[in-house]
């Protein structure tokens, strides 16, 4: 008799309700709580935010089924669940929080109808983006905060907003954080915010020129830190040499302020930032309309940078490298006062 009455299996868009119901049940004031009470509603909480990452990403057994996605995706966006649940996850237990950080990836990918309605309903509550990029300031939300919002900067008009905010300026020093690994992930949501969308990069660098590049040398380029020095004239080079950057990189090598800083970080004694110097640095030599204080530069320091490239050697052959070089050390060569 036990088995006529098994219970109806849950399907997407009920785990997804019932989801929603405990996180409101969460998200309401605290006062005259019954513990055990509680504890049960948590236990069931992150068992269904278990079983939503189960639906997304499939088991060991089992490959994801997309109209199952597509239904739970539907459901999710329909109301506030995205909202409840990042404003929950400081509540819920380790292991739920990494489940939860997957489940708002995942979600910002799924199709519904060949459309992403994840970008629609960011664009409606884009002041989520404010509470994600906060995260950097909280170490124990940091890299979940983090995950999340990099999923998000996938959309271009989540990318827009993030550039345009006053937020921007807070990622100078969110990657200079003393926590390597807040750090890193913050210096990782940068990078993608500077690479990904590339007509909104080249549109937000060119009105915001000048602080953005008098930050990116003084606090990245500057820092006494090594390993944010590397990444970011690292990432100073992919920016400059991507073509939809091209006028971007004009003014930049036409800056005397950036051909000396570019000279000091050449003349480093870890190898990988004299490389990645140098990839921006020939940038500076090529330009066929140098200007006149740029010239005299690289007059007055001739023979010292001809030197420095001659004695300029990588580990590995690179063919492509040496002819760079040489074209480089040409080019010097031939300037006159």
């Amino acid at each position: 008799m036990k088995g006529l009455f098994k219970p109806k299996p849950r399907t997407p868009i009920d785990i997804v309700r019932q989801t929603r119901d405990l996180l409101i049940f969460f998200d309401r004031s605290t006062e005259t709580r019954d513990s055990k009470r509680d504890e049960k509603q948590m236990v069931e909480l992150c068992k269904n935010i278990r079983e939503l990452k189960s639906i997304l990403y499939g088991s060991s057994d089992s490959e994801p089924v997309s109209e199952a996605c597509a239904q739970l995706t539907q459901e999710f966006f329909k109301e506030d669940t995205l909202r409840l649940l990042i404003k929950c996850i400081p509540k819920l237990n380790l292991e739920a929080r990494k489940d939860a950080t997957q489940v708002v990836a995942n979600l910002q990918r799924q199709p519904v109808q060949s459309k992403l309605i994840a970008s629609d309903y960011l664009e409606k509550n884009m002041d989520l983006m404010d509470v994600l990029i906060a995260g950097y300031e909280n170490t124990d939300m940091a890299l979940h905060y983090g995950a999340m919002l990099r999923e998000c900067i996938r959309h271009q008009i989540v990318a827009k907003y993030v550039l345009n905010s006053p937020h921007m300026k807070k990622f100078f020093d969110y990657i200079q954080l003393p926590n390597f690994d807040i750090a890193a992930d913050a210096a990782a949501t940068f990078k993608e915010l500077m690479t990904r969308h590339k007509s909104t990069v080249a549109e937000f660098l060119s009105k915001n020129y000048e602080w953005f590049f008098a930050d990116y040398n003084s606090k990245l380029l500057e820092s006494s830190n090594y390993i944010t020095r590397r990444l970011a004239v690292k990432l100073l080079g992919d920016m400059l040499l991507d073509r939809s950057n091209s006028g971007v990189m004009t003014r930049y090598v036409s800056s005397r302020e950036n051909l000396r800083i570019l000279m000091n970080l050449l003349r480093e004694s870890s190898k990988s930032i004299q490389i990645e110097a140098f990839h921006v640095f020939k940038l500076f030599a090529a330009n066929q309309n140098k200007p006149p204080d740029i010239i005299s530069i690289f007059v007055a320091n001739k023979s010292k940078m001809l030197r420095l490239l001659d004695e300029f050697k990588i580990d590995k052959e690179d063919a492509q490298f040496e002819a760079d070089k040489a074209q480089v050390m040409e080019e010097i060569a031939a300037l006159e006062a």
